[in-house]
């Protein structure tokens, strides 16, 4: 039974995060196909295109560590994601849509951001310099969307919702 050390957790939350965004990759195009607002569509479209390029960094670490890229079902982004489609069935043709959308976003990302904080840290621990590089880069793009996301709710999705 190999050890269940830091390099193991590691390695097995590496695939948790590369199946979550596998399942994200799925998810974004219905998300913006519901939205109402332009903005909120053209945010996940960007999102998508963004997100093509975190499993190609989560795929490198793989390289890194001489593993395959394969991800392990991940029971809290299925949740997080089932959540989106429900308030996507339950408010659909309602002004609370676009608000229901963006808070499901905001879940999955600040999920993203909790997953990628702890194996940047966890990759700096480990001595493993290439890594903490990908990951910051896609810590970074996820922390940015949040943040485009938020003034979105802010300015004009919340307030048209209500």
């Amino acid at each position: 039974m190999p050890e269940k050390d830091l390099s193991a957790l590691f390695l097995d939350t590496l695939k948790d995060i590369y199946y979550a965004e596998k399942q994200i990759l799925k998810a974004l195009p219905r998300m913006a196909k519901a939205a109402g607002s332009d903005q909120l569509r053209a945010a996940f479209e960007k999102h998508h295109d963004e997100t093509e390029g975190q499993i190609e960094r989560l795929e490198q670490i793989f390289d890194l560590m001489g593993k395959p890229a394969r991800g392990k079902k991940c029971d809290a982004i299925e949740g997080i994601i089932d959540e989106g489609k429900e308030i996507m069935e339950e408010y659909a043709g309602t002004p609370a849509l676009d608000a229901g959308l963006l808070s499901a976003a905001q879940a999955v990302e600040h999920y993203e951001i909790a997953r990628y904080g702890t194996l940047k840290a966890w990759a700096g621990r480990l001595s493993m310099k290439d890594a903490v590089k990908l990951i910051d880069q896609t810590l970074a793009e996820e922390k940015k969307t949040d943040e485009t996301l938020t003034k979105l709710a802010v300015s004009a999705i919340n307030a048209e919702a209500a």
